[in-house]
């Protein structure tokens, strides 16, 4: 999957049911930056696929903003 938040890399997500729960989890090919998150099945998988990129995205800037800490 493309990184909408600077279209320089892919980002490879992976899902596992735990439970009653479902955790996506994303990582930037590019820097290895990985994040998870955890929602109901019943969500659906694009919606975690969606949140899971939105997050990446969201750390990867601020780790930007930080000086890439």
């Amino acid at each position: 999957m493309a990184n909408p938040a600077d279209g320089s890399g892919d980002v490879l997500i992976e899902i596992h049911q735990v439970g009653n729960s479902v955790k996506a989890t994303a990582v930037d090919v590019r820097t290895g930056v990985e994040v998870s998150i955890v929602g109901s099945p019943s969500a659906g998988e694009e919606m975690l696929k969606r949140t899971a990129v939105k997050k990446l995205q969201y750390v990867l800037r601020k780790r930007a903003e930080s000086g890439g800490r």
